[in-house]
């Protein structure tokens, strides 16, 4: 990816397809793979040094982009909990066989969910896409970024990045 690919400040699916992890390892690894869509040059590295097994490599530069090495990545989320961008994923595409994944999206909102719920999934510009299901709520760092487990359609995978919370009723 490229900074000036980034102008409308939203990431095309494109863009998206770059960041995912390769295919073959992603269909079988448990657990999942993290998805960093981080397109700016900014001073920021919470994802290196929060990941446990330096999945997320060292930056030489404190402005550059992550980079990972998919093979140590054990979808722990610890980076998804972290990122004060909210731009880090986790996607576990053997979760649910062949039409369902789970994803581990940052949340920061009120309401807060809660296992069992169903939530919507927005894309990159807000808009729903899916309905998920809340299969686990966790708050890893304990610093109200919660990282919540969502079961989703698998084909929408590479455009779901937050989802919607009801207030309860």
């Amino acid at each position: 990816m490229k900074f000036d690919d980034f102008a409308s400040g939203v990431l095309t699916r494109e863009m998206a397809k770059a960041a995912a992890p390769p295919a073959e390892l992603w269909e079988s690894k448990r657990g999942g793979l993290v998805i960093i869509e981080c397109p700016q040059p900014i001073p920021c590295d919470p994802c290196h040094t929060s990941c446990p097994t330096g999945a997320v490599l060292s930056f030489e530069d404190i402005n550059d982009l992550p980079k990972v090495d998919f093979a140590k990545c054990t979808g722990c989320a610890m980076c998804v909990a972290k990122c004060p961008g909210l731009a880090c994923f986790v996607v576990d595409l053997t979760y649910g066989g062949d039409d369902e994944a789970l994803m581990k999206l940052p949340y920061e909102m009120l309401p807060r969910p809660e296992d069992g719920m169903e939530v919507d999934c927005l894309n990159r510009v807000g808009d729903i896409v899916a309905k998920g299901m809340v299969i686990r709520v966790q708050e890893p760092q304990r610093d109200r970024t919660l990282v919540v487990h969502v079961a989703v359609p698998k084909d929408l995978i590479l455009d779901i990045r937050a989802i919607g919370v009801k207030p309860h009723g």
